[in-house]
């Protein structure tokens, strides 16, 4: 059962007890709670990022012992961790737990002390690795749905592939030939859709349209009640775009559909024909087979954009429950209240540390589709 946002909200600002725990894991489960054996941490921490191919990473120091074969428990060949951060609300409340992911074991180190320092790549990982041996043919009239559970069932046979709206149902309206790369057409499908595509705290792979930031869901602010420690805040151009030029790839004599969006708010800070200048960002796919599509995917592209000029990196209490894509409402010391999306977030795996995070100040833009 999900913990609602409000009491991780509230309990994080007040005194409370952190838990963290660490279970190895022998075969493929998902779910809040699977069946394994507990590990004692002693250190480490969750790296999430919106940016990265592999959303989720984790450096994790344990009592265990060195894996000297292949079948031994911390070896990277095939065994799992979970990790998740809880709150202990004390007496009948229980423990409210942050699930943090399902990680791969990739690289243990040690020196011989009982003491194992554990790097770990959450589920992406192995679909990166699993490139196809043969190109393959994904033909039309397929649902997105289908075919996405098709690809990430064969590297993972009890996956669970969750779309946040009916995307799934749409039709490939071309045959699609993939060279090598199962990863990265996943991702092309994801993004041609508009949406980000994750391995989830619960090992479920996600395919989610970002929330705008007009609707916050955390909180995090100075002073009384508040969990902000300290806010560095920077101005920077690099990786902005305000315009999207999606194109798909045309087959044969067929055209190649075209779809442009601009950021056409003259109050916008990256205002497409004001001061910032005209900075477009090109994407390309053969998942957009008409000019209309190619369209919606433009300008859902740039709405769900995560760089504008302003950002923030902020040092806060740790809510294990905030992520990458969630919007969130800033309050620095000085009294500034500003609405931002979480772009980096890191999750310590001791309780005496505090959450990192990066964020992006999500000013209005009123995306136009753009006719040459």
């Amino acid at each position: 059962m999900a913990v609602p946002d409000v009491l991780f909200q509230d309990v994080t600002a007040g005194s409370h007890t952190a838990r963290i725990e660490a279970r190895l894991l022998t075969r493929y489960q998902t779910g809040p709670d699977p069946d394994g054996h507990e590990t004692l941490v002693l250190g480490g921490d969750v790296a999430f990022d919106a940016g990265a191919d592999i959303y989720a990473t984790a450096e994790l120091t344990a009592k265990g012992a060195w894996p000297r074969t292949a079948a031994s428990a911390l070896a990277p060949y095939g065994n799992e961790i979970f990790l998740r951060r809880g709150i202990d609300l004390g007496g009948v409340g229980g423990t409210i737990w942050s699930e943090l992911g399902y990680f791969r074991i990739t690289e243990p180190t040690g020196e011989g002390d009982g003491v194992i320092r554990v790097g770990l790549e959450d589920r992406m990982a192995g679909l990166i690795d699993a490139r196809f041996l043969t190109p393959r043919v994904i033909a039309k009239g397929r649902t997105i749905g289908n075919v996405a559970r098709d690809l990430v069932e064969a590297v993972y046979p009890l996956a669970e592939v969750v779309f946040d709206d009916a995307a799934e149902f749409a039709t490939l309206k071309r045959d699609v030939i993939v060279e090598k790369d199962r990863y990265q057409f996943l991702a092309d499908l994801a993004a041609s859709l508009g949406k980000v595509m994750f391995w989830d705290g619960t090992g479920r792979l996600q395919f989610r349209t970002p929330a705008p930031a007009t609707a916050p869901r955390w909180r995090i602010g100075a002073g009384p009640g508040g969990i902000l420690i300290r806010a560095e805040q920077r101005l920077s151009r690099q990786g902005v775009y305000n315009a999207v030029v999606a194109r798909g790839e045309g087959a044969g004599e067929e055209t190649a559909a075209l779809g442009i969006a601009i950021d056409d708010n003259p109050a916008s800070p990256t205002y497409f024909s004001g001061r910032f200048g005209q900075v477009p960002k090109f994407y390309s796919s053969p998942l957009l087979a008409d000019d209309a599509g190619a369209r919606a995917a433009a300008a859902t592209m740039l709405a769900n954009q995560l760089g504008v000029p302003y950002t923030a990196n902020l040092t806060a209490v740790c809510n294990p429950a905030v992520r990458p894509w969630d919007p969130v409402l800033v309050t620095t010391k000085d009294g500034d209240r500003e609405r931002h999306v979480l772009t980096k977030v890191t999750v310590p795996l001791t309780v005496d540390s505090a959450l990192t995070a990066n964020t992006s100040e999500q000013t209005h833009v009123t995306v136009r589709t753009y006719t040459p």
